[in-house]
């Protein structure tokens, strides 16, 4: 009864729909209809993911103050083997909150002489798992949902870095970055002073660049959750088309968001009948394979490496859609 209590009121702020809703009733607009509800579901979304978005990232960064890069750096250069790719993975839990955010440290980490397939188990981790991402999920899934989405992303990124790591594919590097000398800058330890500001500049920053996104994010959600048929949603991505987790991952590799941009349209595609699956490899799709950020890792590395990170990716949330699909009725 706590949990519940946790999960709904607290993370999930169910009452704020219904205050929204009673708000919405009293200046004459019918939430039961389809221009009330879209109203009542961006307004409700909006602001629900809003508070939870500063409040996060303003613990995270406070976190990440922690973990600079030359002291993520160090970290990872003590481990070796799968255990190092596990260390990078979870190390990707307290970076930034999207892929293009990950990239210039991916740079950074691989001109410092990190071994590849470390980098590529942060790089995959980073986007795709963050504590963010474990709180919002249980906000709308539930704890079974978010904790199990955040193991096996770990997983995906591990695996495919140390598959990586074998090919021994250091020359699909570009040279400029293999080539860069890295310089160790020794700095002082930050005051509390300075992590306090440094994560409410982080929540303004990430906010003043997130914030767009929730505001697509939740309108395209409120047109499928009070505009679009259920029918349609459950031909498309219910249970009867075998192949609703392959079109999820593809249709959300050519956007751009992060995870507080995904989780409305999430919310909404498995509310109208779309399989678990489907919107957790949606939403793996859009946090770590964006078009915008596999322009940006094209510079850094070449197309063989790229196609194999794609591709690594790809199958990986497929089997991880399916397995989601299998087991939904344990989950939710």
């Amino acid at each position: 009864m706590i949990w519940e209590f946790i999960q709904n009121q607290i993370l999930g702020m169910k009452w704020m729909s219904t205050l929204i809703g009673n708000l919405l009733e009293k200046i004459g607009l019918d939430t039961s209809s389809r221009m009330g509800g879209s109203v009542q579901f961006f307004l409700y979304d909006v602001l629900k993911i809003t508070i939870l978005l500063c409040i996060l990232i303003f613990m995270i960064s406070y976190i990440q103050s922690y973990f600079p890069p030359e002291r993520s750096k160090k970290i990872m250069g003590r481990f070796h083997g799968i255990w190092a790719n596990c260390i990078a993975a979870l190390l990707g839990t307290v970076t930034p909150f999207c892929s293009c955010s990950s990239i210039p440290l991916f740079i950074g980490f691989t001109s410092a002489g990190l071994p590849l397939g470390v980098t590529f188990s942060f790089l995959i981790s980073s986007p795709m798992v963050d504590l963010g991402s474990l709180v919002l999920l249980m906000s709308i899934f539930g704890s079974k949902v978010a904790i199990i989405y955040v193991i096996v992303g770990l997983v995906i990124a591990v695996i495919g870095g140390t598959i990586i790591e074998k090919l021994h594919l250091e020359n699909e590097v570009e040279a400029f970055i293999r080539k860069a000398n890295a310089v160790d800058i020794d700095m002082d330890e930050p005051t509390q002073k300075e992590r306090l500001s440094f994560a409410k500049q982080q929540v303004i920053d990430t906010f003043k660049k997130v914030f767009p996104y929730i505001l697509i994010g939740v309108g395209i959600g409120a047109v499928i959750h009070n505009w679009i048929p259920e029918s349609w949603v459950e031909k498309i991505l219910g249970s009867d088309n075998p192949f609703g987790v392959i079109i999820a991952t593809i249709v959300g590799v050519p956007m751009y968001a992060d995870i507080f941009g995904c989780i409305p349209i999430a919310e909404a595609l498995l509310a109208k009948g779309a399989r678990l699956g489907v919107v957790l490899s949606f939403m793996m799709g859009v946090t770590t394979l964006s078009l915008p950020s596999m322009i940006m890792l094209k510079k850094a590395i070449k197309p063989k490496l790229l196609g194999l990170f794609i591709g690594i990716c790809t199958v990986g949330i497929i089997i991880v859609g399916y397995a989601f699909n299998a087991f939904q009725y344990l989950l939710i």
